[in-house]
């Protein structure tokens, strides 16, 4: 394949991963880095696709591709209709983050980023007084602007590799 207005080859990737979105990247990125693998290398490319609802979509640009997914419980329906290879995180990838660490080494890492003063603002909001401290984590690293996508590769680089979260586990072993 050419791409015609630089007349250089295209090298298209054996295999694609999409995801709902940077965060999801960021995240897997991380681990196989973390792996000692170079997706790139590998002929491995991942997709952040703005969301499930843009599944079919993106299929269309990797046609010919081996192409496996990663999403969100609430949205593996969507995937599922369309890919033979869905990997769910549940309830999201925050969720199996947090569960995988710990609540306690997550306030680790979220004091060690300079973030426990908004995370306590949060956790005294009326609305989220009383629940647990993982779903309070949750809220927080999905507000914030960038939060969610540092988060995401702040919390990979602190996981024990013998306690990698399924989802991410199993997409990266089915590269």
């Amino acid at each position: 394949m050419s791409f015609h207005a630089y007349d250089r080859r295209v090298e298209l990737p054996r295999a694609v991963v999409l995801v709902e979105g940077t965060s999801d990247l960021v995240a897997l990125e991380t681990l196989a880095l973390r792996r000692g693998r170079d997706l790139a290398a590998e002929g491995v490319a991942i997709d952040a696709i703005g969301g499930a609802q843009a599944i079919r979509r993106a299929l269309t640009r990797h046609d010919g591709a081996r192409v496996v997914g990663l999403v969100d419980a609430g949205e593996a329906g969507g995937f599922r209709r369309v890919l033979d290879d869905v990997f769910v995180c549940d309830p999201d990838l925050e969720g199996e983050l947090i569960r995988a660490l710990g609540a306690d080494q997550v306030l680790r890492v979220v004091d060690a980023h300079g973030d426990l003063g908004p995370f306590r603002t949060l956790q005294r909001q009326p609305s989220w007084r009383g629940r647990p401290v993982e779903e309070q984590l949750r809220r927080f690293m999905g507000s914030g602007g960038s939060r969610k996508i540092q988060y995401a590769r702040y919390l990979v680089e602190a996981l024990d590799l013998e306690r990698v979260p399924v989802a991410l586990d199993g997409v990266l072993s089915a590269l």
